[in-house]
């Protein structure tokens, strides 16, 4: 039986960038009432201070209040109307910045994901932000909780390495993020070289 141990949020540094990039390898769970499902985060994109493609940079509303929490709690939004995003916040209380979990590789309760998602193919699953939060049921009731607490939803150490010992990610790329047009040309994406779990066009992510 896997374990998943809950990241410490001392372990979490206090810069959205580093954090970003320092998320990668590392594992998103969640429980669900048929089971666990977790994945490994393949790519994040960082919401820096002062960024105007940010949800924080215009002020704390009610909407977007977890993204001011201490860093390590869940800011989850409604994107387009349609697809939830998951997001962790990332700096001292009170600072509105934040990473964006755009891709995991699935692991565990691969079943469970797929019932969620209604598809079977695997490369397909999580990879992409709203994907990934239909695949993990992610919704608003989520918001606000500590991903550092092993709960509903939590960050974790990665043990699917060889022998179920610590993961080790491979190169890391940086580039762009996807889909803003404010900030666009910002080198604030992170992704794991060589994963067929990141989304976007294969010309970012060489």
């Amino acid at each position: 039986m896997v374990t998943y141990r809950p990241l410490a949020r001392s372990e979490l540094p206090i810069d959205t960038a580093a954090l970003a990039r320092n998320l990668i390898g590392k594992l998103v769970v969640r429980a669900l009432p048929e089971g666990v499902a977790s994945g490994r985060i393949v790519e994040t994109e960082a919401y820096v201070v002062g960024d105007a493609a940010g949800h924080g940079y215009r002020g704390m509303t009610p909407r977007n209040r977890s993204l001011f929490l201490e860093r390590g709690h869940a800011y989850v939004y409604l994107a387009y109307g349609t697809s939830m995003m998951l997001n962790v916040s990332s700096e001292a209380p009170g600072i509105g910045t934040g990473v964006l979990i755009r891709a995991l590789e699935p692991l565990d309760g691969i079943a469970i994901m797929r019932r969620n998602r209604g598809i079977e193919r695997l490369r397909d699953l999580t990879r992409g932000p709203g994907r990934l939060a239909q695949a993990l049921r992610i919704d608003r009731s989520l918001d606000g909780i500590d991903l550092c607490r092993e709960g509903s939803l939590w960050l974790a150490h990665d043990g699917h390495g060889p022998a179920r010992g610590a993961y080790e990610p491979r190169e890391i790329g940086q580039g762009v993020r996807i889909g803003i047009s404010k900030d666009a040309d910002r080198p604030l994406r992170f992704y794991l070289r060589g994963s067929p779990f990141v989304s976007g066009p294969g010309s970012l992510n060489e």
